[in-house]
């Protein structure tokens, strides 16, 4: 293979120019060039291919964590709720992502150990009045009876089937209340009018122990009037009910800057503090020897109470110490523009 160029020469003694053409063999410079340029390519197929494979592996070993996330995951059962992804070889910048998941398998455990013992809690507090129906029905039916013994018998089951009522009627309320069904009116509600008038419907039941009734303070709250009655009655009938005779429950209320603070305080037996952040759970009781459950009272007041509180944006807590037990809770005041 040759290179050539030509060129027009003028020589002194003729008239006409000559045609110069010069020619240069490149056969081993175009055999070269030929080489180097597949060298190159096979470099860069190479070098694809390592690049290609490097970056593989460290998306694997940076993507291990979210691999981890999904395996855990895919694997998630209601006995596998404990696993946790350890935080040891994560990335700086995954560390939230994981921290966020673990934190929601807490939840999720946290959530299913509740309602798995809420639904042992249903089954036993079912079966005990079921059970009492059942049995009363059965014993009045080996024999004939008079009919004054069919009387008793019928209000024997009243009072079970009046347990079942309530029991089932602070289910629902409480089913309604979880699916954010449960939405109160926007009103402004005196908080002592609203203590005072219980307080005219205790007072008969107070009287029978000796126990005293007194309300202090005043505050405007924005609610809901018939959630608030369940409400502080579900709070009084409480203290009523582990309240020493001749002692007397006091309400408080005071105004805690766009909060109403409303406080329903009772002499009696300490509640220990391991049950105080389980004193709002469905169905949960201090005392062991009452888990068979009363006759009046399923242990869902206290729940309820929670979940009025929170319907209405405030906040519900509770103190016992040095004898005297005190129940709080605070609401949102009304408004000083809206006056």
């Amino acid at each position: 293979m040759y290179r050539g160029m030509k060129a027009q020469v003028h020589l002194v003694n003729e008239a006409e120019p000559l045609t110069a053409w010069l020619s240069l063999d490149v056969t081993s410079h175009m055999h070269f060039v030929e080489t180097l340029r597949w060298w190159l390519v096979i470099g860069l197929a190479i070098s694809a291919l390592i690049s290609a494979g490097l970056g593989w592996l460290v998306a694997r070993s940076g993507l291990k964590p979210v691999a981890q996330v999904t395996q855990v995951a895919a694997s998630m059962s209601a006995g596998s709720l404990k696993q946790r992804i350890p935080m040891d070889s994560v990335p700086r910048e995954l560390e939230l992502l994981v921290t966020s998941f673990n934190a929601m398998l807490a939840r999720l455990e946290e959530s299913f150990a509740r309602l798995s013992n809420f639904s042992a809690d249903i089954a036993h507090e079912l079966r005990t009045p079921i059970s009492n129906l059942r049995t009363h029905t059965e014993v009045i039916l080996t024999k004939k009876r008079a009919p004054e013994d069919y009387e008793e018998n019928l209000y024997s089951n009243l009072e079970d089937l009046n347990r079942l009522s309530s029991i089932i009627d602070g289910m629902l309320f409480l089913a309604k209340s979880d699916n954010g069904l449960i939405l109160p009116a926007k009103e402004k509600i005196e908080l002592r009018s609203v203590v005072e008038k219980l307080f005219e419907y205790y007072q008969l039941l107070a009287d029978d122990t000796g126990v005293k009734l007194q309300v202090v303070g005043h505050g405007a709250v924005n609610g809901d009037g018939t959630m608030l009655d369940r409400m502080i009655s579900n709070l009084l009938s409480n203290a009523l009910r582990y309240t020493p005779p001749d002692c007397t429950i006091s309400v408080k209320i005071e105004p805690l800057g766009d909060m109403i603070s409303l406080s329903v305080e009772n002499p009696g037996e300490e509640i220990a503090v391991e049950h105080l952040p389980r004193l709002f759970d469905r169905f949960y009781r201090v005392d062991p020897a009452r888990r068979e459950g009363a006759t009046n009272h399923a242990g869902l007041g206290l729940a309820i109470v929670k979940s009025l509180v929170d319907a209405h944006d405030g906040t519900v807590g509770c103190v016992s110490r040095e004898g005297h037990t005190t129940f709080m809770i605070s609401l949102p005041a009304w408004p000083a523009d809206h006056e």
